[in-house]
């Protein structure tokens, strides 16, 4: 495939950075291998464009100047004396660093390992640990890392006892003369660490074949445009922010603008900004928390066209969590003004063992929900007579992507028919190889004959998938299913909340029975005041369950996170029953 209209326009291009059009002929991610992806890319004049916290180009850096770095750090590397299939592990902070770190690698051979950046929760004993636990994992014969970070790092190479070294010191040295080896479409790409939100991150093995054909159909699903523009916040760390937004512009030739996520996390808005600025069609993808914070700091005294103008914003993606219709709505009533479509949301659905997509909905068609009645959601059906039917707004997450397969199966694993929930399976060429060096684990969610189990529930509806959530993560309280979602948006309604601040799961309470508890983030420091929070809280979740929850209410910051910046039930759980979580001591 080709661009429709090739031709190069300099008035589309920020001032400073690379160009939006160009006349190099697009080719949507038809390349054996990404090595050859970057090859091509490398003819044009697009690249990538680093803006700093207040939106402003700090650095343009074309494709063609990251291939002479990649290749340069690659003959680097094979001096060192890293061979053809050793893990190379790298923080991926989001720069020319790192994007040239990978692709040396990719170059060399080497096996790219992406390391999460340290986040705002746990500090530094929890990062250094996070990075043992992987480094562990993908037993790296190199670590690289940024200066900033070299203590953290650091520490947890010798802990390892991994080399390691700050990547600003590559350029001084020397390179090898020798051939750089052929990769092959069936060889490891590189190691992708899954969030780990519902169990032990596991390295996802994803073969060049598996990753280009995910970018292929994540092309062709989002109907790449010549204007279109990449403008992302999203951490490499993540499927999302690598694939999706690093590797994809890359592969289908777009030029990108890049905003640090701890930039994003302090001014979220400058996200928006960037995307005004683009006089070309912008194509950008969030999680759900992304779009709710930006509504969140709009004040309601300021008109979002005064600052804004989100009228060429064709692909707003969404993704990586559970898509929640109530915050899409919210961010439509505070953009509209500034030119936002509603249109232009696109759900979609997928996993790091998927290499990234496995449904996008069709460009254009926007939010689109079903009301599913809680009974069917539970399972288990409860006479209407007994209690109000109350109905959950499911999203409608699109279409399987091109060379995907989507199947809902029941507890027996019969394929289920249209309408009726059930796990998730999905087969098609960019399902993962493997769980590294994880027979084990592999064969528990992948089958002989390719069907990969997602540990997700949902349904097929006239061939869309619609989500509902994870299976590990059921709250089953008296035979009835409750999904801790559910339970953690009603909390989120009460003033004072946001996405992020409860966390529900279930315990064994003194009598065997299973009883939900709700861990929820306080800030007000008054003992009156949260006791009373607590009542409104046991309130509002015996309203959804009929069961008295246990509520515990604990300092901000305190709920755990993955790499990803979701939350981890699971962790919460195990930190709350081992004492390491301590809850606000409330009188009765």
């Amino acid at each position: 495939m080709i661009d429709r209209d090739s031709s190069f326009e300099e008035d589309l291009t920020p001032p400073g950075a690379t160009p939006t059009l160009d006349s190099l002929p697009r080719r949507v991610a038809d390349f054996p291998t990404l090595g050859e992806a970057l090859d091509y890319a490398a003819r044009g004049q697009r690249g990538m464009n680093f803006h700093d916290a207040r939106g402003t180009l700090a650095q343009a850096y074309p494709y063609a100047l990251l291939r002479e770095d990649a290749l340069a750090h690659a003959r680097r590397f094979m001096a060192l004396g890293l061979k053809k299939g050793d893990r190379l592990a790298l923080v991926a902070e989001t720069g020319p660093d790192f994007a040239a770190c990978f692709f040396g690698a990719v170059y060399a051979g080497l096996w790219p390992v992406p390391l999460p950046l340290p986040t705002s929760f746990g500090g530094r004993e929890a990062y250094v640990e996070q990075l043992r636990v992987m480094l562990t994992s993908s037993d790296p014969q190199l670590f690289l890392y940024p200066q900033e970070l070299a203590d953290f790092a650091g520490e947890a190479a010798r802990i390892c006892k991994v080399e390691s070294r700050n990547w600003e010191g590559l350029d001084g040295l020397d390179q090898s003369s020798a051939d750089l080896p052929s990769s092959t479409e069936g060889e490891i790409a590189y190691l992708q660490y899954s969030s780990g939100s519902t169990r032990f991150p596991h390295g996802v093995a994803v073969t060049h074949r598996a990753l280009l054909d995910n970018l292929h159909a994540h092309g062709v699903g989002i109907e790449v445009d010549p204007a279109d523009r990449v403008i992302s916040w999203l951490p490499w760390y993540h499927d999302m922010g690598l694939v999706g937004c690093m590797l994809s512009p890359i592969a289908n030739q777009i030029s990108v603008d890049y905003l640090k996520t701890e930039d994003f996390a302090r001014r979220p808005l400058a996200w928006l900004d960037l995307i005004s600025r683009n006089p070309g069609t912008s194509v950008s993808y969030s999680p759900t928390f992304g779009f709710d914070i930006c509504s969140r700091r709009m004040s309601s005294q300021t008109r979002a066209a005064d600052r804004f103008d989100l009228s060429r914003w064709r692909i707003a993606g969404n993704g990586a969590d559970m898509i929640r219709p109530d915050v899409m709505q919210a961010f439509v009533d505070s953009f509209a003004d500034a030119g936002f479509k509603a249109g232009a949301f696109c759900p979609s659905y997928g996993l790091a063992e998927a290499t990234l997509a496995v449904s996008i909905m069709p460009p254009g068609q926007g939010i689109r929900i079903e009301l599913v009645e809680e009974s069917e959601l539970s399972g288990v059906g409860t006479p209407s007579q007994e209690r109000p039917r109350r109905y959950r707004a499911i999203v409608n997450c699109g279409k399987a992507v091109a060379g995907m397969e989507i199947q809902v199966r029941d507890a027996s694993g019969a394929v289920s028919p249209d309408r009726s929930i059930g796990k998730v399976y999905c087969r098609g060429s960019s399902v993962m190889h493997s769980y590294f060096r994880d027979q084990e684990s592999t064969n528990a969610c992948l089958s002989a004959d390719g069907w990969l189990d997602t540990g997700d529930m949902g349904y097929l509806s006239g061939g869309y998938i619609f989500i509902v959530g994870r299976a590990k993560d059921m709250i089953i309280i008296n035979g009835r299913n409750h999904w801790p979602q559910d339970i953690e948006w009603a909390v989120e309604q009460l003033p004072g909340f946001k996405s992020g601040d409860i966390a529900a799961f279930a315990i064994t309470g003194p009598s065997g029975e299973e009883t939900p508890a709700v861990l929820v983030h306080c800030r007000v420091s008054d003992p009156e005041e949260r006791g009373r929070l607590r009542d409104d809280i046991r309130e509002r979740v015996r309203a959804i369950t009929g069961i008295t929850p246990v509520v515990e209410l604990v300092p901000p910051r305190t709920l755990p996170r993955t790499s990803s910046g979701k939350l981890s039930r699971t962790k919460a759980r195990n930190l709350y029953l081992s004492g390491e979580i301590q809850p606000y001591d409330i009188a009765a």
